[in-house]
Parts: C-alpha cells; sequence; structure tokens
C-alpha cells in the first residue's frame, strides 16, 4: 500500500488537477445551467466510468511500462511536470477563458446525458495525462504497482466526483456571483496557477523512491 504522505500528495494533485478548468468542468457546468443540476449529475456519471476506464487501463499499462522500458519513470516524471506547468499558464494567462461562461447545449435524454459525459471525459487530454504522466511517479514499484495504481486512480475518483457533484450542483450561483464580481474570478485563476506550478517544480525536483 502507498504511504499517507504519497496517497496525501496525490490528493492534492488530483483536487487542483479537478479544479483547473478543462472539458469535464465547462461541459458539466453548461450543461446543469441549461438543463438543470439533475442532468448536470447523470453527466458525471458517464465521466465517472471515463475515470474507471482510464484508471484500468494505466493500471495496467503502467505495470508493463515501468518494468519494461528504461528511463520510462524519468520520461514520464518529467513530461507530468511540463504538463502541470501548462496548466499554471493556461490558469494565469491573459484573456483566459472562464468554464462558467455557459455554452449553449440542446435537452437531450438521461441516456444521452450519460453517453456524452462519458465520451467528454475520454477525449479530455488532462486525465489521459494525469493518468499516464502524473501517476507513475507517486507509485514505489517495490510495493506492487497494480495495488497501488487501483488505490491511486479511487482516490483520484472520489476526490473528482465529489467535487465535480458540488460544482454541478451549484454551477449556476457560482456563476452568478462570478459574474457579478470578476475579481474574485482573478484570484481563483492565479491561485490555482501558484499550486500548478508548485507542484510542477516539487515533481521534477522528486527522486525517484528506492
Amino acid at each position: 500500500m502507498p504511504s499517507s504522505s504519497s496517497l496525501f500528495a496525490f490528493a492534492l494533485v488530483a483536487l487542483a488537477m479537478v479544479l483547473t478548468p478543462g472539458p469535464n468542468m465547462i461541459y458539466l457546468i453548461s450543461r446543469s445551467i441549461t438543463q438543470g443540476r439533475i442532468a448536470g449529475l447523470i453527466s458525471l456519471g458517464g465521466v465517472a466510468l471515463g475515470f474507471v476506464f482510464y484508471m484500468l487501463c494505466a493500471a495496467f499499462g503502467i505495470t508493463a511500462l515501468l518494468f519494461a522500458v528504461p528511463y520510462a519513470y524519468e520520461a514520464l516524471k518529467f513530461a507530468g511536470a511540463a504538463y502541470l506547468l501548462w496548466l499554471a499558464w493556461q490558469a494565469v494567462k491573459p484573456n483566459g477563458r472562464s468554464p462558467f461562461q455557459v455554452q449553449t447545449l440542446p435537452v437531450d435524454s438521461p441516456r444521452k446525458l450519460f453517453v456524452m459525459g462519458f465520451v467528454t471525459n475520454l477525449l479530455n487530454p488532462k486525465i489521459a495525462m494525469l493518468y499516464l504522466a502524473l501517476l507513475p511517479q507517486f507509485i514505489d514499484p517495490a510495493q506492487g504497482v497494480l495495488t497501488q495504481s487501483i488505490v491511486f486512480g479511487m482516490i483520484q475518483i472520489a476526490v473528482s466526483v465529489s467535487v465535480n457533484a458540488m460544482i454541478a450542483i451549484a454551477a449556476g450561483s457560482i456563476a452568478t456571483f462570478l459574474t457579478s464580481r470578476p475579481t474574485w474570478l482573478k484570484v481563483q485563476r492565479y491561485l490555482m496557477g501558484t499550486v500548478l506550478a508548485g507542484l510542477a517544480v516539487r515533481m521534477a525536483l522528486e527522486t525517484r523512491k528506492a
């Protein structure tokens, strides 16, 4: 089993990632505002299934990769750090787009809502990078790669689903609040950019577990 410090660090990364605007957040917020909270939560069910798909693929793929390819750990570590820096820039760059700028979406059936949530997550590059580049650096090969991958994956799913559920439920209120107080949106962007940049530096400098 992973150490408590590794679990906490990965939970922090998962939280920073889910709070960073991306396709999932934009879709769920737009869906909740245009069709209601229930529609947003049904869509979130599809997103959650997409997380499970990525978790299982990554668990078995990372297991094979770390044992088969020399320096794979180091390559994934620096790729993950670079991606976090890119996300940090996306958060603070001028004219950054807010996910609470609602997109116009048609009214869809529950089945289509679930499928669209699933597809949106599968096509989300942020989640693919999380599992393929960020997750491996928290894994100690000496303690069972597959088990650790699943444990970390479950943590990511729990954090992401919990946060997205709260966002979907409160999407309308949050959008109204930020529209009337744009300074708060700017503060959130710079705070998230700082957190992501700090995580990237920590990731790049951290040595591999023995």
